[in-house]
C-alpha cells in the first residue's frame, strides 16, 4: 500500500502546512504549475516526488520532469498531464494517451478547480487537486490524499489549507 498526496498548481508556494501532509505520504505527486524548483527540491527532502512541468514552468523544470508521466504502482495504471481536460472534456492529447495507455488513474491540474470524476465510458478515475498555491482565482487552496492498494484506489480525502 501507498499513500499518495496529490498536488498541483503551488506557482512557487509551499508552506509548513503542506510540509506536514508531505511528511505523511509514501509519494507526492505534482501535477504541473510548480512555480520554482525549490518547491519541488523542498519536498524532495522528505518524500520521493513525481510530477510533470506545466505551461508556466520555465527551463529548468522542463528539464528535471516531463510534460506527461505513465507508470503503475501497487497495481493501478497513472496517467499524469498538466492540462488535460477531464471526463467529456480531454484534451485531444489526453485522449490519444488514455487510448493508448488504458489508465485507471488520469491526473490533471491546471483549472485551479478540485475535480474528482468517474469515466464510466472509459473506466477511468480522473482527478484534479485543484491549486495549492496562492496565485490564481481559486478562493480555497486544496490538495488530494489516496492510497494505492492491489490494484484499488481507496480512502481519498480532500484538504483544504485555507483561503488563497
Amino acid at each position: 500500500m501507498k499513500k499518495i498526496l496529490l498536488l498541483s498548481d503551488t506557482h512557487g508556494h509551499l508552506d509548513e502546512v503542506m510540509l506536514k501532509y508531505i511528511k505523511q505520504a509514501d509519494e507526492v505527486w505534482h501535477a504541473g504549475d510548480i512555480g520554482n524548483v525549490s518547491v519541488t527540491d523542498q519536498i524532495k527532502k522528505w518524500k520521493p516526488v513525481r510530477a510533470v512541468y506545466g505551461n508556466i514552468d520555465g527551463g529548468d523544470l522542463r528539464k528535471e520532469f516531463p510534460e506527461k508521466q505513465l507508470f503503475s504502482l501497487e497495481g493501478v495504471k497513472v496517467f499524469i498531464i498538466h492540462i488535460g481536460g477531464y471526463p467529456g472534456r480531454y484534451t485531444p492529447k489526453a485522449i490519444e494517451i488514455i487510448n493508448k495507455f488504458s489508465p485507471q488513474l488520469f491526473i490533471s491540474g491546471h483549472s485551479h478547480i478540485l475535480k474528482v470524476m468517474y469515466d464510466k465510458n472509459n473506466n477511468i478515475l480522473h482527478m484534479n487537486p485543484g491549486a495549492a498555491g496562492k496565485k490564481g482565482f481559486h478562493h480555497k487552496r486544496t490538495m488530494l490524499r489516496f492510497e494505492l492498494d492491489k490494484g484499488n484506489i481507496q480512502n481519498l480525502e480532500v484538504i483544504e489549507l485555507g483561503n488563497r
